[in-house]
């Protein structure tokens, strides 16, 4: 995670150690107000120390002073009161993760209002920050929780990307975006079917049936189902037939 304010630029590293780390990205990460118990098990899980709240009075210490040395009034940013801490950023602080989940959101309006080279700008800054690694090295269940979610939205960008390179008439871009979302979700028909109708735009209609031909093989061992219907008529155009009502 990264937070660049007015004041200056705040990465992940400049907490020294791993429990300021921790209470940093969930306290950015959080709308509301947390509840000390709350945070100090984003910090320690199952594990609370006898003394955690000493210990996390100690953490929040450092965590004042890092902000104070870019220059944030930490006094102001990280309040404590009635047994909660809220971080409260200046005006114009711009947190990584929150731009992407707005580029992302922009980016698929864009695509679903036929703007497509609005789409793309947008959802290519989604890709570039939810492709880094979110907390490494770290297993608490918060952090297993975010990574999905942020799995799920670097999915969905990838598949607005194709949709939107497919509507400017881009076929081998929105094939390499589409295949980006296949290899990011193996297993969902979605994505499979947005890569068939990339190459069947790109021209490749043999590419477009070889990849039916591997979901359809791969859901069938695995799941022991065959391709939903709409896949079913993608692959059917690339067989040159007409879609049918």
């Amino acid at each position: 995670m990264t937070i660049d304010s007015p004041h200056g630029v705040l990465e992940q590293a400049d907490f020294l150690g791993r429990q300021g780390r921790l209470a940093f990205v969930y306290l950015a990460e959080s709308p509301r107000r947390v509840e000390r118990h709350q945070l100090a098990e984003a910090i320690w899980g199952d594990s609370l120390p006898d003394a955690w709240d000493t210990a996390l009075n100690a953490i929040v210490s450092k965590l004042r002073r890092t902000l104070s040395r870019v220059g944030v009034d930490a006094s102001n940013s990280l309040e404590g009161s009635y047994g909660c801490y809220e971080l409260r950023l200046p005006a114009g602080t711009w947190i990584d993760l929150r731009e992407a989940m707005n580029s992302l959101d922009f980016a698929e309006g864009a695509v679903v209002r036929g703007d497509a080279r609005a789409a793309w700008p947008a959802a290519a800054v989604a890709s570039a920050i939810l492709r880094r690694p979110f907390l490494s090295g770290e297993d608490l269940p918060w952090v297993e929780q975010r990574r999905r979610e942020l799995h799920e939205l670097e999915v969905r960008t990838y598949d607005t990307l194709a949709n939107a390179w497919l509507q400017v008439g881009n076929g081998p871009t929105a094939v390499a975006a589409a295949r980006r979302a296949v290899a990011l979700a193996p297993y969902r028909e979605s994505v499979y079917a947005r890569l068939m109708e990339c190459h069947v735009a790109a021209g490749d209609r043999a590419e477009a049936v070889r990849v039916y031909t591997e979901l359809r093989d791969l859901l069938s061992e695995v799941m022991g189902i065959s391709p939903a219907p709409e896949v079913e008529h993608i692959y059917l155009e690339a067989l040159g037939h007409r879609r049918t009502k």
